[in-house]
């Protein structure tokens, strides 16, 4: 299991003991406050869904990272993603396969990685083609799929999440609960259980949500 879901009870008590966790659309001039959002929306199909013969691992989770905070806080920020002409909210960060205690990461792939087409393909999804690269290098290796199919089931995972109304352009800076923000992506995502879902902050603001996954 991931440590965000490990450790989910702890993490979630501090944050709450500093009150509340904060939420923007725009900081300090990285992001333009009231941007729009790109990425997980809507329902994916449940079908064609890309799952090796013998999956090396028991389930998914999907990171969607909160890219004013990452912006903020990283030390050689990524252009493209915090500068670029594209405005962000929840991107995907990627989508890592997982034991039922422990991941892999940086395995030796058995299929072929993705070529230039793939991961030009890839865009779409990521905020930058660097993060792109990176995903498939430190998880796209160990999920038994090619890169092609990497990406295929990594753009059905995103679909599958609906971001809810209230996270999907903040206009302004906005404080909820850990636990509202957990509310707020069940009511959105029927079927989603507490104990799917992990939110991860630094300090009080809002870094990541992480979702599971199974192998459909």
């Amino acid at each position: 299991m991931h440590p965000a879901f490990r450790g989910k009870r702890i993490m979630k008590r501090a944050v709450l003991a500093g009150g509340l966790l904060l939420l923007a659309a725009g900081v300090a001039g990285l992001l333009l406050p009231g941007a729009g959002q790109t990425g997980p929306t809507g329902a994916a199909p449940r079908k064609n869904v890309p799952v090796p013969d013998r999956p090396p691992f028991d389930f998914y989770v999907l990171a969607l990272s909160w890219s004013p905070t990452w912006c903020a806080d990283a030390e050689r920020p990524d252009p493209q993603q915090c500068n670029g002409p594209r405005p962000f909210g929840f991107v995907v960060h990627g989508l890592w396969p997982q034991f039922e205690r422990g991941y892999p990461r940086s395995c030796t792939p058995s299929a072929r990685p993705p070529d230039r087409d793939t991961l030009e393909a890839a865009q779409a999804l990521y905020p930058s083609p660097r993060l792109a690269r990176m995903q498939w290098e430190r998880h796209g290796t160990c999920s038994g799929l090619d890169g092609a199919d990497y990406f295929t089931v990594t753009r059905l995972a995103a679909a599958a999440v609906q971001i809810p109304a209230p996270l999907s352009s903040p206009r302004d800076w906005t404080s909820m609960r850990v636990s509202d923000i957990e509310q707020a992506f069940m009511a959105a995502n029927p079927g989603l259980a507490a104990d799917g879902i992990a939110v991860e902050a630094r300090g009080n603001r809002l870094r990541e949500v992480r979702v599971c996954l199974d192998l459909d």
